[in-house]
């Protein structure tokens, strides 16, 4: 297609040649001739001009030797196009003769059931949805429309996914909530865990995460929500609508996350915990208590940013602040003894 085709197709605008021929989509570094790339931020124009991409997508008319296409979100229109130039691969419809399917299945049009998936009792899964290899669905379990759970993910019963939903490798859904009580002989009794989860439209989890099970109850995971590799939700929680949830992040049970949360990788929340909307909380942080809306914070326990960073600030200088305290006692106690005449 050519560059007036591409502009077209995203509601861009050319400056340049709309005729040249674009065959792909890349990074500055990397895009060749035919390639188009885009740019966020001024740092990247110094990058640009030693790129041999053929077009780019900007933001605002930039002052370069190169053909451009104004768009208001370049990344977006650059993700939009990525999906055009190289969509993601499906597998052919179908069920593989290795597949185990228990009593009561509903399957919807168009599904693919790739080899070793293992199905239980009065599951249903809806049309154009994918599961690959090796993924355990168990009893009364309900997957959406256009659903994609690849390899070796684990459905506990009772789980409940949307539409289009991704659920990569080693993904668990519903597994027990870590819940014990102590007996009389001071041994962990485990308290039986009874509810289950529900994971709303278009969330994303990333490979080898959990999300448990509530003990009574649902943990639910709402829309738009993205989550990263090896992240852990507990029982009970609920997570709001659009939220990110980075790398190694933990959230102990029965916390509640409003819309539009960031939780930087590594930042964990201390159970019952509930944080607002649009809060943001820095990488390696931990939230002890309840957060409001529309704020950032960081460290442990977590701060408003802005403290946070006056304190971090402060700790290299601990020692020699101590030793000017120590300094300052001794010449007042030499003071004192000499004022008392000792």
């Amino acid at each position: 297609m050519n560059l007036g085709e591409v502009a077209k197709l995203i509601d861009g605008i050319v400056i340049g040649d709309p005729s040249l021929e674009i065959i792909g989509v890349g990074p500055i570094e990397t895009a060749g001739a035919g390639h188009i790339t885009f740019v966020k931020g001024a740092n990247f124009i110094n990058k640009l001009k030693l790129s041999k991409a053929s077009a780019v997508l900007v933001g605002n008319k930039e002052e370069i030797n190169i053909n451009q296409v104004l768009t208001p979100r370049p990344e977006l229109a650059y993700a939009r196009l990525l999906d055009h130039f190289h969509p993601q691969e499906r597998p052919k419809p179908g069920i593989h003769s290795t597949v185990v399917l228990g009593c009561n299945v509903i399957l919807g049009k168009r599904v693919t059931l790739s080899p070793l998936v293992s199905i239980g009792d009065n599951v249903e899964i809806g049309d154009d949805t994918v599961i690959f290899p090796g993924t355990v669905v168990r009893d009364n379990c309900k997957i959406g429309r256009n659903t994609v759970i690849h390899s070796n993910v684990t459905l506990y019963s009772n789980s409940i996914i949307g539409n289009q939903v991704t659920l990569h490798a080693g993904v668990v859904i519903g597994a027990d909530g870590f819940g014990y009580t102590v007996d009389e002989k001071g041994m962990h009794t485990k308290i039986n865990q009874i509810g289950n989860v529900v994971i709303e439209n278009n969330v994303e989890i990333g490979a080898n995460s959990c999300v448990d099970r509530a003990a009574s109850g649902t943990t639910l995971i709402k829309k738009g929500t993205k989550i990263d590799n090896l992240v852990q939700v507990a029982h009970n929680c609920t997570i709001g609508e659009h939220c990110i949830l980075v790398a190694q992040v933990g959230i102990a049970g029965s916390c509640k996350l409003g819309h539009h949360v960031v939780l930087a990788g590594q930042a964990g929340l201390s159970d019952h915990v509930t944080v607002g909307n649009h809060v943001t909380l820095a990488a390696k942080s931990a939230a002890l208590r309840d957060i409001k809306s529309n704020s950032v914070y960081g460290g442990i326990p977590a701060l408003p940013l802005n403290i946070w960073k006056r304190s971090v600030t402060v700790l290299p200088k601990l020692p020699d602040l101590a030793r000017t305290v120590r300094d300052l006692e001794n010449r007042l106690n030499n003071i004192e003894k000499k004022n008392s005449g000792e």
